[in-house]
């Protein structure tokens, strides 16, 4: 089974996104291309990932 992840869009820079976890907020930022995220996505969007795939919360 797949457990959902929560994270947070802490930065964004060019065609990359730096999302931190909400559980865990001092952990490094994990970077992740923009083209597996929803478009929508800005700073201080919350995101779920669950499944393999990221969804706007």
């Amino acid at each position: 089974m797949f457990e959902r992840v929560d994270y947070i869009v802490e930065r964004i820079d060019g065609d990359y996104a730096y999302l931190k976890l909400v559980d865990a907020p001092q952990k490094e930022s994990k970077c992740v291309a923009r083209a597996l995220l929803p478009e929508a996505i800005m700073e201080g969007s919350r995101l779920a990932y669950e499944m393999m795939q990221y969804t706007l919360v």
